[in-house]
C-alpha cells in the first residue's frame, strides 16, 4: 500500500513537472527561450497571445519578416498575434511613432512592407514629421490626417507605454517573440529564425494543452 501511494505521488510530482515546464525543441533538445519574469497578463485569456518585437531599422527583423509571414499564415486559430514596435532609443521611436501613426489611421497593412523596405533597401531614414508625412501622402494619406494623428493623444499613450514595455518583458534586442505573456524567444537564444517559428510553436501547442485541460 506504502508502495502504491509512492509511486502515485511520484506521478503526481512528475505531472506537475511537465505542467511547469516548457518543452525542450530540437534535436539537440535546448531551451531556445527564456522565462518572462514576472509573467504578463494577457488581454483575452481565451487566447494564446504572440507578441512581435521589432525595429524597422534591424536587418535582422527585416529578414525574419518572411519566416514570421510564412507564419501567420497558418497560425492556429486560437493565437492573437500583435506586433508591438521597441523603443531604446531616439531613432527606434521615431520609426515606433510611424508604425503607431500607420496604426491610427488604419493604412498599417499597406505602408508596412514598405516602410521596411525604404529603411532597409533604400536607405531613408524616415524620422522626422516632415519626411514621414511625404511618406505616408505618398501611400494615399491625406497630409493634413497624417499630421493630426501623428500628434494624438491616441499615438502619444502608445509611445509612452512602449517606451517601458519591451524592457518588462526582459526584451534587450530584436526581433524577439514573447509566448503568452511567459515565454521569451530572442534570436541570439533560438539561434535561427526557423528555431525561433519552430519554439514559438511547441509553446503555443503547450498552452493551447494547459487551457483544454482546465
Amino acid at each position: 500500500m506504502l508502495k502504491l501511494a509512492l509511486s502515485f505521488f511520484v506521478v503526481l510530482m512528475t505531472s506537475a513537472a511537465f505542467a511547469v515546464e516548457p518543452p525542450k525543441t530540437g534535436a539537440d533538445q535546448e531551451l531556445h527561450y527564456d522565462l518572462v519574469n514576472p509573467p504578463h497578463a494577457v488581454a483575452d485569456p481565451s487566447k494564446i497571445e504572440v507578441l512581435e518585437f521589432f525595429w524597422y531599422g534591424c536587418p535582422h527583423c527585416y529578414h525574419f519578416e518572411p519566416y514570421l509571414k510564412d507564419w501567420l499564415k497558418t497560425k492556429p486559430a486560437n493565437v492573437v498575434f500583435i506586433r508591438q514596435p521597441a523603443i531604446f532609443n531616439a531613432h527606434w521611436a521615431a520609426h515606433a511613432k510611424a508604425f503607431f501613426t500607420a496604426e491610427s489611421l488604419g493604412v498599417l497593412d499597406k505602408v508596412h512592407d514598405d516602410f521596411y523596405d525604404a529603411i532597409q533597401n533604400k536607405h531613408e531614414t524616415l524620422e522626422s514629421e516632415a519626411d514621414l508625412a511625404k511618406f505616408f501622402v505618398a501611400h494615399g494619406v491625406k497630409e493634413e490626417d497624417f499630421h493630426k494623428a501623428y500628434k494624438s493623444f491616441a499615438v502619444d499613450a502608445k509611445m509612452r507605454q512602449a517606451e517601458t514595455l519591451a524592457p518588462s518583458y526582459g526584451i534587450d534586442g530584436t526581433p524577439a517573440l514573447v509566448v503568452n505573456g511567459k515565454y521569451r524567444i530572442g534570436a541570439a537564444k533560438a539561434k535561427s529564425f526557423e528555431k525561433m517559428i519552430e519554439t514559438a510553436n511547441a509553446l503555443i501547442k503547450m498552452e493551447s494543452n494547459s487551457k483544454h485541460s482546465k
